[in-house]
């Protein structure tokens, strides 16, 4: 399948990737964006082994966006975004429950373990702060939320959205009694804005959340 490309210039690369793709290759060999994106690059230029690499991944039952550099000397200001925090990140979500503020600040102390996130007490062994914003409205039956991320661990959204008693529908992992769609969740990533590593500018991509699906 060749990928949904939302913006493209000669060190960029974003694409909508679709919920239940993952992004990179792993030992199961399942599709991944990664390779679509190689494929795509390499019946387009004619090369036998293009260049592209992710910046960051989302979950597979993620949808969303995705920004890959097609040219390596960019990947180090580009990784350094991220990893400095540099980057804002937004994502869409719904619930079949609505928290008891319709807006606010969530902080937790967050740690992984094994392929699930734990919200934990300060001061627990490899234990890190993390944060997000949101606002929440309703969205026919269930509620729509708009989340700003401020820092971006494993599986961050949905475990802190369920420790509120808010799981992301369809994700029975953190506690959903609701169905979604087979590999999927009803979390999206809609907006992402970097410094573009060549005009310094301000750059803002976007992509919509098509929501019950």
């Amino acid at each position: 399948m060749a990928p949904e490309i939302i913006y493209e210039d000669n060190i960029l690369l974003v694409c909508n990737k679709p919920a239940g793709l993952m992004v990179e290759p792993d030992r199961n060999n399942f599709p991944n964006l990664l390779q679509q994106v190689k494929n795509y690059l390499k019946e387009k230029s004619g090369e036998k082994l293009p260049y592209a690499q992710h910046l960051h991944r989302l979950d597979r039952p993620v949808s969303g966006i995705v920004l890959f550099t097609k040219d390596k000397s960019h990947l180090r200001n580009l990784s350094e975004q991220f990893a400095q925090r540099e980057v804002s990140k937004y994502y869409q979500a719904l619930t079949d429950k609505c928290p008891e503020q319709n807006q606010g600040l969530l902080e937790h102390w967050h740690r992984k373990e094994k392929k699930k996130a734990q919200l934990v007490d300060e001061g627990t062994p490899f234990a890190e702060k993390i944060k997000l914003e949101y606002s929440v409205k309703p969205f026919g039956n269930y509620f729509l939320w708009d989340i700003q991320l401020h820092t971006g661990k494993f599986h961050q959204i949905r475990a802190q959205l369920a420790s509120i008693g808010c799981p992301v529908l369809g994700d029975a992992l953190y506690g959903s009694t609701q169905t979604y769609s087979a590999n999927k969740i009803a979390l999206h990533a809609a907006k992402l804005i970097i410094k573009h590593p060549l005009t310094h500018n301000e750059t803002v991509f976007e992509s919509e959340f098509k929501g019950l699906m």
